[in-house]
């Protein structure tokens, strides 16, 4: 079986190459070829050595993802979804601004946190993607997005691990992932503009810091430790007061001066104004840890089996308000995609009607049932 390149970042490519008895530089050409020039075939790459073009077709390949649907919203957001085989589908949402490009990445097929919100959560966890699959998703919307815009220069300027998955529950998989995509031979993303969003693995969060700090966001909900293990049922082995201690360490090798935390608005739940005062109160007494934060408030996308409700713009409004007279610097994250059904939470159910991929229903590892996993974490900016 011959290896996926897109499975590689250098230093791993560079081993690669040994293997074959090549000299190291010979990675550096090929990654270029393949992140920088979408390179598909050994024969495109005409400044290899012809002896180095004719031997690897027979030990490595470049294998992206194969696109099941793209919808394109009135926005100008574009949702792919990708086969990953066994009737498992991830989708990838680009969201274009004035001064950025948004790739929304999904890291899992299906996701085992089970957040009460998440979509993803609800149909249960199928597999970890690989880092071919993983990186395979900004190959093919890079050099897709440039050829459809008409534009030779790079269009993604922000990646985030937003879509289906906990990214730091595929840790081995994303690292090398994240590493391409830093890599000025690769995608030369700045270290700012690569966000992991994560549920709050508190062990995982500790060795990104150590092995490549990007930017962090981290799906907070809820300012106590009884409604967030409602909500978050990974509190439970990792409280608020353990993850908030993880962000401030994490915050010492972070590129931005905040982390970010993600806080999904629920009608009647969440989202009361002593809510937004305990988390007032909780971010004070981290802050005395060095602990510096802005919140995002995401209007939530209801599904059927959430049982939850949207909260009001004016709801919305009064909570940031509260947040932001105590000066802690809020947003509300604007929906983008929605008429494609990519907005954050949008793609459960839906998304296996128009594709038609079916699943065989089989027992999960924890003994539930499972089926086709073709549904959403959260997208966003």
């Amino acid at each position: 079986m011959t290896s996926n390149l897109l499975d590689y970042d250098l230093e791993g490519l560079a081993a690669f190459c040994e293997g074959l008895g090549e000299k190291r530089f010979r990675a550096t050409q090929l990654f270029r070829w393949i992140h920088q020039k979408g390179a598909t075939g050994f024969d495109q790459m005409t400044d290899l050595a012809k002896s180095l073009r004719e031997k690897l077709p027979a030990s490595a390949h470049i294998q992206s993802l194969k696109v099941v649907s793209r919808h394109d919203s009135a926005d100008g957001t574009i949702k792919w979804l990708f086969d990953v085989g066994a009737g498992d589908v991830i989708e990838t949402v680009f969201i274009p601004e004035s001064d950025r490009g948004t790739l929304c990445i999904s890291s899992q097929a299906g996701c085992a946190v089970g957040c009460r919100f998440c979509s993803t959560g609800h149909q249960g966890f199928s597999r970890n993607l690989t880092t071919a699959e993983i990186i395979g998703q900004l190959w093919f919307a890079e050099h897709f997005l440039r050829t459809h815009l008409g534009r030779d220069e790079r269009v993604v300027s922000n990646v985030v691990m937003m879509g289906m998955g906990e990214p730091l529950q595929n840790y081995s998989q994303l690292l090398p992932a994240l590493r391409v995509m830093l890599d000025d031979h690769a995608y030369g993303l700045s270290r700012r503009r690569v966000t992991v969003s994560t549920s709050g693995v508190v062990p995982m969060m500790d060795r990104l810091a150590q092995d490549c700090p990007v930017a962090l966001a981290v799906s907070l909900h809820a300012p106590d430790d009884e409604l967030r293990s409602n909500l978050v049922p990974l509190n439970r082995k990792y409280p608020i007061d353990d993850l908030l201690q993880a962000c401030s360490r994490y915050q010492l090798a972070a590129p931005r001066d905040f982390i970010t935390f993600e806080y999904c608005m629920l009608d009647g739940v969440n989202d009361q104004p002593e809510h937004a005062h305990q988390l007032v109160a909780l971010m004070r007494k981290h802050s005395n840890e060095g602990l510096s934060c802005k919140f995002n408030l995401i209007p939530f996308n209801p599904f059927p089996a959430s049982g939850l409700k949207r909260s009001g713009m004016p709801q919305v409004m009064a909570f940031a308000k509260i947040l932001m007279d105590a000066g802690m610097v809020t947003t509300v994250r604007k929906t983008r995609g929605d008429d494609i059904d990519a907005a954050c939470g949008q793609l459960a159910g839906d998304v296996q009607d128009r594709t038609g991929v079916q699943k065989r229903i089989a027992s999960q590892r924890q003994g539930m049932l499972k089926g086709i996993k073709v549904v959403s974490k959260e997208v966003g900016v």
